[in-house]
């Protein structure tokens, strides 16, 4: 069952017992535990990495402000991106974390030509970039070889929230999304991003979990 890749659509939920949620799972995970992509959208919401620096927090006004144990600095979260959590053994699947990494940005890239834009990679500041505007961001976390916490890919949202913070822990720079650059709907960038991730991270099948339904082993 190690190549079927179990998908937990959750739709609009609050961050924190989403995130509580990953946790409960990574830690309770065995090695016969199938590996699961959860799928989601959350209420506005700023959260901040195990690095980051309080400066990076502008002016969160309403939005809160979440402590999380992520790698990375502050970002965004609203309805309108696609927050993707592949809870993933890597140790069982034999790839490193660099590696790992490297997949999820290939599997946005993906996408993104799907749609006729191009999406890089820029040195030093991981996720991807369209001429230099962030697009999609990632924030991982790694424990006894199996990950949690993702990616987030910029659809159709609200921007402003970018604003308010340094995206990521960059000053001044500037995101956009996916509907700004080709005609698309959130619902067929969801698809195209399991089905891009499945490929790159090489599951033969993909299998929905009924809704409420946590873990499969």
């Amino acid at each position: 069952m190690t190549d079927r890749l179990y998908l937990r659509r959750l739709g609009i939920a609050d961050y924190e017992p989403v995130w509580r949620e990953m946790q409960a799972f990574t830690d309770t995970r065995d090695e016969q535990t199938p590996d699961q992509l959860w799928l989601v959208q959350h209420p506005p919401v700023f959260t901040q990495g195990q690095a980051g620096k309080a400066e990076h927090v502008l002016a969160p006004g309403d939005i809160p402000v979440v402590q999380v144990d992520r790698g990375g600095q502050v970002t965004y979260h609203g309805p309108g991106q696609i927050v993707a959590y592949p809870l993933i053994d890597i140790r069982r699947k034999g790839i490193g974390v660099r590696e790992f990494v490297n997949r999820i940005e290939e599997s946005i890239i993906g996408v993104l030509a799907l749609h006729g834009v191009q999406g890089q990679r820029v040195e030093g500041a991981p996720g991807i970039y369209v001429d230099g505007n962030k697009v999609a961001s990632l924030g991982l976390r790694v424990r006894r070889g199996c990950t949690f916490h993702g990616l987030a890919f910029n659809i159709d949202m609200d921007l402003e929230p970018f604003q308010r913070i340094n995206p990521c822990g960059f000053a001044g720079l500037q995101v956009t999304q996916l509907s700004d650059l080709a005609v698309v709907t959130l619902e067929q960038a969801e698809q195209e991003l399991v089905e891009s991730l499945a490929r790159q991270l090489r599951y033969s099948e993909t299998e929905e979990l009924e809704p409420g339904r946590r873990q499969d082993s």
